[in-house]
Parts: structure tokens; sequence; C-alpha cells
């Protein structure tokens, strides 16, 4: 008798799961952690709109020199402004108006001193700099600066900084609220290499030197790490993607001069990778500055215009990742996919990245989808799952330069989050409107998590509040605790969530495989439905279309 009690309190009890909400709050951040990732009055006071940034690469020495005109607009009055350079960067002088401009470094920042910002004027300041960038140990992963040799031993260089920021080679306002909506990026490499940088190719200029100087410009708003220099023994060729509506984008290659063959049959595929997306988003958001992959000495990046690419030009991450009878290419699609979400819609703090990452991991499956079928998608998702960790919250504390997540659940997790999220909602015509409106309402703008919570609870006419709570604060996933006994009639299934977040109540499927029945769990209260003429050997819970736990009671 004490058991069977037992059983039923474990099951239908008041239990909760222990999980904490605020996962973060005894971590210890240094001053310099909050200077990089906090609005502080010397950041928010004024705005940068366009950046001119002007380098000289000597790749023999790997060393950077020259300068970075700051165009911004005060904000409010003010006479200090921050900036950030690390500080194994040397700042050589800070000019305004031909008046050099006293500043105080800590650390991987530096505070400068002007004449009155009054609210409202624009303004321009120089910062001259120059020293060894951070060499990047493992790129992408690791943020810096790859100098690499090819196969016929010319140099070949790239660099990458997500998380730790582009202020490891470049001095700007390196906070990712802040985006200038232009930006002309001059580097002068050795003459017998090219540089690919972002957006437009505009000038080349042989400066009588033994260096090259290529003028890059990009016509819209740019997260400061999607800011790229990529250097070698290039090759260029083109092709040619037509939208739905007969527009026509340049497709831009740049791959080290032994590819070119193999590049030109393997990137074949991005037509069919921008006609997947452009379905279920629009257009290709950065139209005018074209699309590009660069051949990159390490594995990719979403840099703007100018994917990063080095996949050598195999199915899948390196061959893997990917069910073995498909063939696409991870870093096409998933780089492809930040275009929309990471450099369209961007976040305004590294704590929620997910924005970048999730969404763009849910592309993939989407593509599938796609390209496949709604079957293989879930195939796809599935073999993800054996990678979400739920050891920490999706989201990071904020108002830190902090991306030190111990796993990849704001990529994985994330991704089944919004797989999960399509199959409560439970209809597909709204889920894909959803996505789609959102996406076109925020392109090219900066967005917040809070942003899409409402815009879902709009669009649904359901509050999903307790949902994302559970999903994106808490690390632990919702437990559905239940019960099955076979009738004569079918399968009593008695049932009830165990949550994180009071109010967590997403319905599931239920019952046998191609004709689920909805149920709807709470976690106040345990409920029983009937699901008629199934037998218990064939009842099944849909976990291929729910991220959630399981606990059955015997």
């Amino acid at each position: 008798m004490r058991i069977l009690l037992f059983l039923f309190l474990l099951l239908f009890g008041n239990n909760t799961i222990s999980a904490q909400r605020d996962f973060y709050k005894n971590y210890n951040f240094t001053k310099a952690d909050t200077l990089r990732g906090q609005l502080n009055e010397f950041r928010s006071c004024y705005d940068v709109y366009f950046y001119d940034l002007d380098i000289k690469v000597d790749v023999a020495e790997q060393y950077i020199s020259g300068s970075n005109k700051i165009y911004f607009t005060a904000v409010k009055d003010f006479e200090k402004m921050q900036l950030d350079l690390y500080e194994n960067m040397d700042i050589n002088r800070i000019l305004m108006n031909g008046q050099k401009l006293t500043f105080e470094r800590f650390g991987n920042a530096f505070f400068v001193e002007l004449p009155l910002q009054k609210e409202g004027v624009q303004s321009m300041l120089e910062v001259f700099y120059e020293g060894e960038p951070v060499v990047a140990i493992n790129p992408p992963w690791n943020g810096g600066f790859a100098w690499r040799k090819d196969e016929n031993d010319k140099d070949w260089v790239g660099v990458a900084c997500e998380g730790d920021g582009a202020s490891l080679w470049w001095p700007n306002k390196d906070h990712l609220s802040d985006e200038p909506d232009s930006m002309s990026i001059k580097v002068a490499v050795p003459d017998d290499l090219m540089c690919v940088a972002n957006g437009n190719l505009r000038h080349k200029e042989k400066l009588g030197n033994s260096y090259t100087r290529y003028d890059w410009f990009v016509q819209y708003p740019i997260n400061n790490y999607n800011v790229t220099v990529n250097i070698g023994d290039y090759v260029h060729f083109s092709d040619t993607y037509t939208a739905q509506d007969g527009a026509t984008l340049p497709l831009d290659y740049y791959v080290l001069s032994y590819n070119e063959e193999k590049a030109r049959k393997h990137f074949k595929q991005v037509d069919g990778v921008l006609k997947c997306f452009e379905h279920y988003f629009g257009k290709y958001p950065f139209w005018d500055d074209g699309f590009a992959l660069v051949e990159t000495p390490y594995l990719g990046m979403e840099h703007q215009g100018a994917i990063a690419y080095g996949n050598d030009y195999m199915r899948g991450y390196k061959g893997g990742m990917i069910p073995p009878d498909m063939d696409w290419d991870y870093i096409i699609v998933h780089e492809t996919g930040h275009e929309y979400w990471g450099n369209s819609i961007s976040a305004n703090d590294l704590a929620q990245m997910w924005i970048h990452e999730s969404f763009t991991t849910y592309m993939e499956a989407l593509y599938v989808e796609c390209e496949y079928s709604y079957e293989d998608a879930i195939r796809y998702l599935a073999g993800q799952r054996d990678m979400i960790r739920n050891a920490e919250p999706i989201l990071g504390p904020a108002d830190v330069n902090w991306e030190n997540w111990s796993g990849s659940d704001h990529y994985f997790k994330g991704a089944w989050v919004l797989h999960t999220l399509r199959h409560a909602i439970g209809d597909d015509e709204l889920w894909f409107d959803i996505l789609k409106t959102f996406y076109e309402g925020n392109a090219i703008s900066n967005v917040e998590t809070e942003s899409w919570i409402a815009y879902v609870n709009e669009r649904t006419g359901k509050d999903y509040r307790a949902f994302f709570e559970q999903y994106l604060w808490y690390p632990s996933l919702p437990k559905l605790l239940y019960r099955l006994e076979e009738t004569d009639d079918g399968v009593k299934f008695s049932y009830r969530w165990e949550a994180g977040v009071d109010g967590f109540d997403m319905p599931i499927l239920v019952g046998e495989p191609g004709n689920y029945q909805r149920v709807y769990p709470v976690t106040t209260q345990k409920k029983e439905t009937l699901i008629e003429d199934v037998d218990l050997w064939d009842f099944e819970i849909a976990e291929e279309l729910f991220l959630i736990n399981l606990y059955e009671v015997r």
C-alpha cells in the first residue's frame, strides 16, 4: 500500500524540477567583462553610423597597421566615450578635426576625452593603431587571425572573431546593439595575393611598394564580428541566382587557385539553398552587396556577404553529421542561413545568441524539409538530439562579454525548441507565416527575445510565456509524468507536466503514429484521456516532435 501511495505521489504530486531561472547569479564577472558587454554611459551616449577602416596587412610579420575613421551621432551631450581595441594592439594617436585627443586604456577598452559633443550632432574621429593581432589557436571556435600556407606554399590568411569581438584586430564600438549603417574596408596586401572582404569591390590600386590595396564597401548595417579580411592566392568565378520575382543576384566565389574545378561543381548547390530559404523567409537580404563564398583556412563563419568556407568541398560537416543518404554541404547551408538569422536579424546582447544560432540551426532542418521531405527533416533533427546537454540555459547572462557556453544547446536545443513550438501550435500554415512575417518585419535590424515571444503570442492568440521561460531560462527539460492502462476500448492515458515554471501547459501528441491525438497536460493536476482504438503495444508519445523527458510509472 505504501508503494502504491509513493507511486501516486511521484506521478501526480506537486514536485518541481530542480532548476533555477537565475542560473548565472553566482558567476563572478570581471570589470573587463562588463566594460565589453554592457552599454554603460560612455557607450550609450553615441551611435556609430559609418566606419572607414584602412589598414595594411604585413603577412610575413603577421602585423597590422592603419586607422579607422569612426563616424557617430551624439545621442546626448557628452565629453567622454568608450571604444574597444585589444590591449596587445598599440594606439598611436586619435585625431578629431586635426586635433589630437587624449585617451586612457583599461584592458581591451579605451576612453577618449572629446570636446563637448552636443545631442544630435554628427562627428568623426580617427584612431591610428598597429600591432600583432591575436593568433587563433583553433578558429573559428577561438577568435583571431589564422596565418597559414596553402598547398603551393603561398600565404593564406583569414580572421574569425565571433564572441571574442572584432576589437581583437580593429578599433570600434564592440557591442552587438550598434551596427554601422554602412562600412568601407580598405586593405593593402602583398602584390601576389588577393584580399576579399565584405560587400562589393569598388577599387583596386597598386601602391608601388609591392602592395596592392583592395577597397571594399558594405552598403548595409553589419555586425562588427562579421567584418572580415581573407588573403590568399585566390581565383574568382561567378554565377547568378534568379529569385522568384525574376531579379538576379550575383554569386561570387573566391577559392584557392588549385581548387577552382571542384569548387565550380560543388558550389552549384548554392542555387537550391537560396531557393529554399527564399521560400521560407523571402529574398536574400543583402541583395545589393551580392552573395559570396570565400575559401578559408578554417571551417566556416557567417561573415556577411563573404561567407567563410572551409569544409573541403565535402558533404555534411567534413563528411559527417547528416544522414548518409543526403548530399549537401553543412557549411553552405548553415552559414547561408545566418545571412537571415544573425546577420539580417541580430541580437542586442551575446546572452541572446540563440536568435542567431538556434534559428539558423533550425533552418538546416527547413532546408532538408524543402529539398527532401518533412519526414527527412524529422530524421535530421533526431540526429542532433544526442548533442543536447541541458546543462545550462539557452540564454546566457546579460550585459557581459561572455560566450562561454559549455555545450551547444543554443544551437541544437534551440532548434529543437522551435521544432517543438511548431508542433505545439499544431498549424503549419500559421507556423510558417509566423516565421516569415516576423523575419520580414524585423529584417536588417536588432531584436530581443521578448519581441519574438510577444509576436508568437499575438499571432497564436495563446500565451506561450511559460513555454519560453521553461525552454530558454531553465537548463532542464519539462518532464511528462504518465501512466498507461489498457482497456477494452483503447488505452487510458494519465498524465501531468513536471516543470520548473508554474503554468507550463504545452500540448503534446500521443497514440498511434500517423493518427496521433492531441492532449493538454498541465502542472497543477492529473488528467486522464482515453485513446480509443489503439493497443498498448502501438501507443506512443511523439518524442520525435517534442523536446521533453518522459517518466512512466507502472
